[in-house]
């Protein structure tokens, strides 16, 4: 559905986190040569987290903060809750499925025995949806609540629980107790092709990428108050991102930091960091007034599920571009530069075509909503 934006109604320094995110998405995700990366660009091969490793997380954390603001827009408008729920189920239905169309357009290949069922846009989905009803039917204590037991029972669950043929639990790629479930329900055929044996994106794990949700509601809910001062809100969430960083280096000694696994003390970690970094964000944006340096980020940020579909499409087609029997790449970056900077240029290259796309979007005040 393409609708106008309602500016009014926006938090802009949400938007410019978000449209930073974006970028650095498809930053990582599109480098001219997946051979030479600097490794600030590339996800932790196991234990660990990079700057690449917190923008998946960062965004899940930002759906949580937007869900306060849109939902309580909506109850401001009269909608009754269960169309707001209706219309929650809807976007995340739409969403997974345009997760699967992309697979078979970009593939041409429509043997679904192959199809990946798991991903980015369908956890995000999920959290999406469970978190709206989560908001919409609880406080903010049971929130809290649920938020605490989804995490220390993933704990339990990935640490103390035998995983069948195997005889112990552990958390290793192929043998811990999220891998085998994904690989019992799912088969290896719909899983990352990447393993076939795991998939980053399994369906244990997206317990707690709900924590990660949770966090951005927390938080949204704090942004919203109206009875404190901005100066209060953003020493209040540097202080809880300061305590989550914390226990996330504490909980890390016995449950590692793990974006594959999403595991307790990465959702801790990076909801702590995204937290620091939307206060530093509303602090010099939305309550100093320094705006400008937030367009180019506000033209990602305000369309941003649009922005990362076609992050799909525009390289496939990109380097699909040859002459010589040369892709752009090749003869723009490759002889001039060293091979990790030129793959750098070509990921910038992506970035800036991208960004030139929902610029247009931008300026025609067209704004993707699912």
């Amino acid at each position: 559905m393409t609708t106008a934006l309602t500016k009014s109604s926006r938090l802009l320094s949400l938007d410019v986190f978000r449209g930073i995110t974006i970028a650095s998405m498809i930053l990582v995700n599109d480098p001219g040569d997946w051979g030479h990366i600097y490794a600030p660009l590339e996800h932790s091969v196991w234990n660990g987290c990079t700057p690449t490793d917190l923008v998946f997380p960062f965004f899940l954390f930002m759906v949580g903060v937007s869900i306060v603001y849109a939902m309580e827009s909506k109850k401001a408008s009269g909608l009754p809750q269960s169309k707001m729920i209706l219309t929650a189920l809807r976007r995340m239905v739409v969403l997974i499925l345009i997760t699967w169309c992309t697979q078979v357009i970009l593939r041409w290949n429509f043997d679904l025995s192959k199809l990946r069922l798991p991903g980015v846009l369908p956890r995000i989905a999920l959290v999406y949806f469970i978190c709206t009803v989560l908001y919409l039917n609880t406080s903010q204590k049971t929130r809290d609540w649920v938020f605490v037991i989804a995490l220390v029972g993933y704990y339990l669950l990935m640490t103390f629980v035998p995983v069948p043929g195997v005889g112990y639990a552990n958390l290793e790629p192929e043998t811990n107790l999220g891998a085998w479930i994904d690989r019992t329900l799912l088969t290896p055929d719909h899983l990352w092709r990447s393993s076939r044996t795991w998939d980053p994106e399994g369906l244990l794990g997206t317990l707690p990428a709900i924590g990660t949700g949770l966090f951005g509601i927390r938080v949204g809910t704090w942004l919203k108050r109206k009875d404190r001062d901005d100066s209060i809100k953003v020493s209040w969430m540097f202080t809880y991102g300061v305590i989550a960083v914390l226990l996330a280096l504490f909980w890390d000694l016995f449950f590692p930091i793990n974006k594959a696994l999403w595991t307790s003390s990465f959702v801790l970690y990076t909801g702590g960091l995204a937290t620091i970094g939307l206060a530093i964000c509303f602090w010099l944006i939305d309550v100093q007034g320094h705006k400008r340096f937030t367009y180019p980020f506000v033209v990602f940020g305000t369309n941003a599920i649009a922005a990362y579909v076609l992050s799909g499409f525009i390289p496939h087609y990109y380097n699909l571009i040859k002459w010589d029997d040369k892709t752009i790449y090749q003869h723009l970056f490759a002889p001039c530069f060293s091979p990790v900077n030129a793959s750098l240029l070509g990921a910038i290259l992506i970035v800036l075509i991208l960004w030139l796309v929902m610029w247009v979007f931008y300026l025609r005040k067209i704004f993707i909503k699912i």
